[in-house]
């Protein structure tokens, strides 16, 4: 079987939320930060043949970078051989235990959600362009004028320079909130992004574009009434 550019850009994106996993038998990718502060689940187009586990995760897609045309032959349940596409170049690549690994336990049920909105990437590079120029961490996500707007801020000083931009998105008439977020956390895929938050203090990212979700612990400064 041979992995899509769409399957390697997850590949690489969930190596830079954690740096190992198990890879399930089937089409869907996991994979949880040790802090377990963030998950990520991806629907691809391949259909995995077996459960294993790669300790270094961006060792293995080095590793493919090795041959052309990586051809993955899962023979064994210890090890998969990786050969380029004359079949004359290969690599003999062994598993890890499943116990030396992190994965997530279970699967996220998202809590009633208060406040929904669009993140496009556009939106989504000026804060990060924004918290690095600014030095700050924090993304503050609030209602003013009956508009959500995410702003760049220093929690912890509030003379700072502070960077701001409206969204479209909804929330409960009446409601007031500031959720928190740390730009640190939003290690997603480059695209568009339905974003909800639940005042349970947990945010979903959801891109239908590469069948791809995040689940994103909010800051425990975070507040919301209605």
């Amino acid at each position: 079987m041979e992995f899509s550019e769409d399957t390697m850009t997850i590949l690489r994106n969930f190596s830079g939320i954690n740096q190992n996993i198990i890879i399930k038998q089937g089409n869907v990718l996991k994979t949880v930060s040790e802090a377990k502060n963030i998950l990520a689940s991806a629907t691809i187009s391949e259909e995995i043949p077996q459960d294993f586990g790669i300790y270094d995760l961006s060792e293995f897609i080095g590793v493919l970078s090795l041959v052309d045309t990586p051809n993955l032959n899962f023979e064994t349940k210890d090890y998969v051989m990786i050969s380029d596409s004359s079949g004359r170049s290969k690599i003999k690549y062994f598993f890890s235990s499943e116990d030396t690994l992190t994965t997530p336990s279970k699967d996220i049920t998202m809590p009633e959600c208060e406040v929904k909105f669009q993140l496009d990437n556009d939106v989504l590079n000026k804060l990060k362009k924004a918290c690095s120029t600014l030095g700050h961490n924090e993304v503050s996500i609030t209602n003013e004028n009956n508009i959500i707007k995410l702003s760049v801020v220093d929690p912890q000083n509030s003379t700072s320079n502070v960077f701001s931009i409206d969204v479209d998105g909804e929330y409960p008439e009446g409601s007031t909130f500031n959720f928190m977020l740390n730009i640190n956390n939003l290690k997603i895929i480059p695209g568009n992004y339905d974003v909800e938050i639940s005042s349970k203090l947990i945010s979903q990212f959801s891109n239908p574009e590469s069948n791809v979700k995040y689940w994103i612990a909010v800051e425990k400064s975070s507040t919301f009434s209605s």
